[in-house]
C-alpha cells in the first residue's frame, strides 16, 4: 500500500496558491479515479481507493505547511507503513513551470513542508517535484509561493494535473519513468506527422512521361534506314 501526500495550507484563502499544488494534484487523482469521500483524520483529510492493482491512501495535512510531518507520521504509523511507501507531491521553485521530476531521499532544500516530514519520518521517501518557477530573488519567494497561480498559468497547470492523474497508477506501482511519460504526453503531446518520409506503403510521385522526339527524316531516308 502507498501513501500519497499532497502539501499545502488548509482553507479557501490558500486554495489556489502555488504552495498548494500538492493538494491540487491529490484532488485530481481522487476525482478521476473514484476514491472514497474525504474524511478528517490524522490532522488532515484522507481518502482511499485503488490505482491499478494497488491500494493507495491520499492525505492532505491540515496542520499548515510547517507542521506537515505530524500528520504524515501519524498516518504512516497507523497503517504500519515504511517511509519508503510515502510519496510527497510538493511545489518546487527550482523547476520551471510545468516541469515535473521524481526524487527519492535527499535534502529538503529549504522547503518547510519537507523539512517537517524529514523530522517525523526520515528523509527516505519519494517526492514528486512540481515546478512553479522562481520569482527571481530569494527575498520574494515567500510571497510568490503564497500567491495564486496567474491566469496565464492555468493551461499548463491543468495539463500537469491531468498528466499526474493519468500516470498515478504507474507511480503507485513504482514505475517512475512511465509516470513521467504520462505527464509529458499531456504537457508536450507529440505532433502529428504530415510528411511521407519513412512510410514504405506510400508511393512516391513518379515524373510525368515525356513525348518522344519528332522524326524529321524524309520517306526515302526512313526506307533506307529500315534496310540497314
Amino acid at each position: 500500500m502507498k501513501l500519497f501526500v499532497g502539501l499545502g495550507n488548509p482553507g479557501a484563502k490558500y486554495a489556489q496558491n502555488r504552495h498548494n499544488i500538492g493538494f491540487m494534484a491529490l484532488d485530481r487523482i481522487a476525482a478521476d479515479h473514484g476514491f472514497a469521500p474525504w474524511r478528517s483524520k490524522f490532522q488532515g483529510q484522507i481518502t482511499e481507493g485503488r490505482l491499478g492493482r494497488d491500494k493507495v491512501l491520499l492525505l492532505k495535512p491540515e496542520t499548515f505547511m510547517n507542521l506537515s510531518g505530524q500528520s504524515v507520521g501519524e498516518a504512516m504509523r497507523f497503517y504500519k507503513l515504511d517511509s519508503t511507501d510515502v510519496v510527497v507531491f510538493h511545489d518546487e521553485i527550482d523547476l520551471a513551470p510545468a516541469k515535473v521530476r521524481l526524487k527519492s531521499g535527499g535534502g529538503h532544500a529549504g522547503h518547510n513542508g519537507l523539512r517537517s516530514i524529514h523530522q517525523h519520518i526520515s528523509p527516505q521517501y519519494d517526492r514528486v517535484r512540481l515546478g512553479v518557477g522562481h520569482p527571481g530573488h530569494k527575498d520574494r519567494v515567500p510571497g510568490y509561493v503564497l500567491s495564486d497561480f496567474a491566469k496565464a498559468d492555468q493551461n499548463w497547470l491543468d495539463d500537469v494535473l491531468r498528466g499526474i492523474s493519468d500516470g498515478a497508477a504507474h507511480l503507485a506501482d513504482d514505475e517512475g519513468p512511465k509516470f513521467l511519460n504520462a505527464v509529458a504526453l499531456r504537457v508536450t503531446p507529440p505532433r502529428p506527422s504530415t510528411g511521407t518520409k519513412g512510410k514504405p506503403d506510400q508511393k512516391q510521385a513518379e515524373p510525368a512521361p515525356t513525348a518522344p522526339p519528332e522524326d524529321t527524316r524524309s520517306t526515302l531516308q526512313k526506307l533506307a534506314d529500315k534496310f540497314r
